[in-house]
This record gives structure tokens, C-alpha cells and sequence, in this order.
């Protein structure tokens, strides 16, 4: 074993290196005062220096044993760190991934799952079983192409992974989307794909689903991308990225039941404003003719008074590679603007007005004729409560935007450099029930390096409480949380994977 240096000394190091940073915390902290309510007031506890970029994606907890497993993709490892003492935390023997990429970690029961890709992404890959106490390999299961994400159902009998199945850079080889369901007792893997809805892709369509790889079937097209199951371990809902969906999947009968189109955001809506340009000089929100095309990466489960909600991060996601590409600028010469749907398109064109935004080149052009009659830019800049049946029951409008340039200037859209793309890039959610019945909604800022927290007692009207964030940590990957009851230090715990700067934060709620 191997004693770490507690990360608030890392963390004093890294402020003294940027400047900026500190300035930034400080503004946050003392907001944080603001927006406390009565039972939550979440603060820094402690970091763990996981390695370099790449080192720090995804964490799963034990409450048995108290360690903590990160997805290190830089050393193709899964780190792992003991917990039981939060002011003193220690690295044990990483557990080595031989071949292929590690790319998410779950656990239950003194059980950790690893999916990880092929060398060869396009190559069906696996869910590796370990024991959390000895890290020694239990059983490992051969499952779809590029597993992204896999969890446990709540009872433990399940095993779920998201297979991504993207394509190779050439976009010559494109494997199957899919959901491999894992029954961990008989060790049986049910992989389901998705060509018994190819005969629904005109109705999907209509209603916001995307299928456009070049030369892919539906069922090729599909990219399943995050998993979250039901309270009773009966369904799973599987968030569809690319494609703009979620799927709805029977566990006991193995079947997927239904996929449910997201549709569109409408930018021109009172309360959507958002800023899209980084070369305006200002940093400001405002209507355009735009929609914003959900695609969701992260999805939660939460159930309330008897209904299942489903939480999305939506993040949006580009298809761009070497063989196809659909991401262009308004501005450039190959986006033609009707001239009845958008008389003002030289000044929609300039770069302090819409000329940066990047859009789809695979959608908007509603007759056909060459031009666009709309415009479709990627993620839907907000988080979403949809019903277990895939109907809108809230989504958070313009609120992260306005949040943090109210509270976080110099933070928002990332000094205003991603106004142009995805703004603040809304990756990952968690949901956190702490006493009094109270249910917490935390929002991870890719690009901003900071976690919104949100009180979602009331889906339909989650309340913004406070922003979290710490000097050095970028880029938020996974969300965990830990309640009181499974906490080493009996407080509920906030558990940050930071992608970028190879970090793990922890957050304490003080109440």
C-alpha cells in the first residue's frame, strides 16, 4: 500500500499556479452562503491525484470494504483507493486491464464490473467481474462492440452495459449498437440489438429520432450510450446519443420495449436563450432560430409518489470522423440559408451573431431544394426530467447558462470558448436522497469544470441551490454519490471523476 499526500495540499499547489482559479472559487464559495438550504450545504472534503489526463473518468464505491474504483484509461488500470479514512487516504494495487481499454466500473456486493473495449473498438468486447476484497477476476463476459457504460440493477441479479458499436475513423466498419443483459447467478448474456424497429425509422424520424451514418442500417446507426434501471430492477432506460432517443429494456423478459424520440429545443422560446458565439466580445444570452438537438449522455432513475422520472445530462455529441463528418458553421459556404426562412442571413452569418455556431449538416433542409430551412446545433445545453415513458416532464431551459454567468463569469461557457459548440456541456447527472425525504439533482459541467446542485424533491420544478467546484479539477466525467448510511465518515458524500486533470474530489455535506 501506498499512503497518498491528502490533495488539499495538491490543491494549494495548483492555486498557486493559477490565479484564475482561485478567484473563481473564492466567488463560488462565498455564493455558496447564498443558495444553502436547510439539509443541504455540500463542501470540499478532499482530492485524489488519480495520474494525468485520461487517469480519472468513472468511480464506483464499496460501502463493504470502503475502497473506491476509478476507471484509469491512462494506465489501462483500474485504480483503487481505500476510504475508510477520508483525512488519510490510501492507494492499494491497481487492478491491471491486459487487453483492451477500461471505460466504466460498478459495483454491488463485494462485486466489480469493468466493461472494456476491444483493442479493436469495432470487435465485440467484455464485462470483466472481479472481487472488490481481493481484486482478484471472478468471470469475465463476452458482450457488444465498445461497452460504454455498465451498472448492477439495484437487487444485484443484473448486469446491464451500454455497447456503443461507433464506428472505425473510415466509417468503413460499423458494428451494431446494443444492450447485453448479464444474469450474474447463471452467468447467462442476453446481447439485444435494435433491428426489429428498422420498420418504425419514418415515425422516429418524425419525431426527433436520428439515423444517418452513411451506408448504416438502423440497427448499425445506433449508438446506445449511459444505462439507468428502475428502483425494482425491472427496466432499464438506455440513452441513445447520437441518435437523440432512450430506449426503454425489459429485464426479465430481455426484450427492448420501446424507443422514444427527444425531439427538438426551440432557441427562439422565451426562457431557451443561450450565447452562441465566441467571437462577440460579450458574454450574453439571447433568442435565435435555432434548435438545440437534445442527445443526452448521462440518464438517471428517480422515483417519487409511485412515478418513475428519468434525468438527463444533455450534453450533445457530433459524429466526426475521417470517412464522414456532419459538423459545420453557419458561416461557411456549404450552409445555404433559405432566404424566406431567413431574410437577415448575412447578418445571421456573421461571426459575432450565429456565423460560429456549429450545426448538423444532416438535418434542416425540411423540401429538400438545397438550402436550410433550419438549423440544428448539437445538446440541448440544460438537463431534462422525462417520464418512464419518454414524455418531457420539465427541462431546465436556459438555467444553466444563467447560473453560472450570474455567479460564475469568468466560468461561463468556458470564458465564453465554447459558446460556439455545446456550451457548458451538461455530461453527468446523480440524484442523492438525504434525510427529511429531500432529493438532491447534481449536474456535471464538462466545460466548466464545476457540478450545479439542484433540490428535485419536485421534478417538475427542481430549485438551483448552489455551484461546486475546486482549483485544478477539469472536466467532470462521473458523478457519484454516497449516502450517510455508506459513507466512511457517516456524512453524505459527492464523488467527482474529473477527466481532464486525473482527479478525484470529494465533496462532504456539512449538514
Amino acid at each position: 500500500m501506498k499512503k497518498l499526500i491528502n490533495l488539499s495540499i495538491l490543491s494549494f499547489l495548483i492555486t498557486i499556479v493559477s490565479c484564475s482559479k482561485i478567484e473563481d472559487h473564492e466567488v463560488e464559495a462565498n455564493q455558496d452562503n447564498q443558495f444553502r438550504s436547510s439539509d443541504v450545504n455540500f463542501q470540499y472534503k478532499t482530492s485524489i491525484y488519480v495520474g494525468g489526463e485520461g487517469a480519472s473518468e468513472i468511480s464506483a464505491f464499496d460501502a463493504k470494504n470502503k475502497k473506491l474504483f476509478v476507471v484509469n484509461v491512462e494506465s489501462s488500470q483500474i485504480s483503487v483507493f481505500n476510504l475508510s479514512n477520508l483525512d488519510n487516504v490510501i492507494e492499494e494495487t491497481a487492478i491491471s486491464i491486459a487487453s483492451g481499454a477500461p471505460n466504466s466500473v460498478a459495483v454491488h456486493n463485494g462485486k466489480l464490473a469493468v466493461a472494456v473495449e476491444a483493442s479493436v473498438k469495432q470487435n465485440p468486447g467484455s464485462i470483466m467481474l472481479f472481487d472488490t476484497d481481493t481484486s482478484t477476476l471472478i468471470a469475465s463476459y463476452s458482450v457488444g462492440a465498445l461497452p460504454d457504460m455498465v451498472t448492477f440493477s439495484p437487487n444485484g441479479q443484473f448486469i446491464v452495459s451500454a455497447n456503443e458499436g461507433e464506428p472505425n475513423d473510415d466509417y468503413t466498419v460499423d458494428p451494431n449498437g446494443s444492450i447485453s443483459v448479464i444474469e450474474v447467478v447463471s452467468g447467462s448474456v442476453t446481447t439485444l440489438e435494435f433491428d426489429a424497429f428498422a420498420g418504425q425509422q419514418e415515425y422516429l424520424e418524425s419525431n426527433g429520432f436520428r439515423v444517418f451514418g452513411p451506408n448504416a442500417s438502423f440497427a448499425m446507426d445506433i449508438e446506445p450510450e449511459y444505462v439507468a434501471i428502475s428502483d425494482n430492477s425491472n427496466y432499464a432506460w438506455v440513452t441513445l446519443q447520437e441518435n437523440n432517443g432512450v430506449a426503454k429494456v425489459n429485464l426479465i423478459t430481455k426484450t427492448i420495449e420501446a424507443i422514444y424520440p427527444l425531439g427538438y429545443k426551440d432557441y427562439d422560446m422565451p426562457g431557451n436563450e443561450i450565447d452562441v458565439s465566441d467571437r462577440d466580445d460579450a458574454k450574453a444570452l439571447a433568442n435565435w432560430p435555432v434548435y438545440g438537438v437534445y442527445m443526452p449522455d448521462a440518464i438517471e432513475y428517480l422515483k417519487i409518489n409511485g412515478t418513475d422520472y428519468l434525468i438527463t445530462a444533455n450534453e450533445g455529441d457530433s459524429r466526426d470522423y475521417d470517412g464522414f463528418s456532419e459538423e459545420e458553421r453557419i458561416k461557411d459556404e456549404s450552409i445555404v440559408l433559405d432566404p424566406i426562412a431567413f431574410p437577415d442571413a448575412e447578418f445571421l452569418k456573421e461571426d459575432e451573431n450565429l456565423g460560429r455556431l456549429k450545426i448538423t449538416t444532416t438535418l434542416g433542409d425540411t423540401d429538400n431544394d438545397g438550402d436550410y430551412d433550419k438549423l440544428y446545433s448539437y445538446g440541448g445545453r440544460s438537463f431534462t426530467v422525462w417520464n418512464g415513458n419518454g414524455q418531457m416532464i420539465y427541462d431546465s431551459g436556459n438555467d444553466i447558462s444563467q447560473q453560472t454567468l450570474n455567479l460564475t463569469p469568468d466560468r461561463f461557457n468556458d470564458d465564453d470558448g465554447r459558446s460556439d459548440d455545446k456550451g457548458a456541456e451538461p455530461e453527468a447527472v446523480e440524484v442523492l436522497k438525504i434525510k427529511g425525504n429531500k432529493y438532491v439533482l447534481f449536474v456535471g459541467l464538462e466545460r466548466t469544470d464545476q457540478v450545479l446542485v439542484y433540490d428535485i424533491s419536485n421534478p417538475t420544478a427542481p430549485q438551483f441551490l448552489n455551484i461546486l467546484s475546486n482549483p485544478g479539477d477539469e472536466a467532470p466525467e462521473g458523478l457519484l454519490a454516497v449516502p450517510s448510511k455508506d459513507s466512511p465518515n457517516g456524512k453524505d458524500l459527492l464523488i467527482v471523476s474529473n477527466e481532464d486533470s486525473g482527479t478525484v474530489t470529494i465533496y462532504e455535506n456539512r449538514n
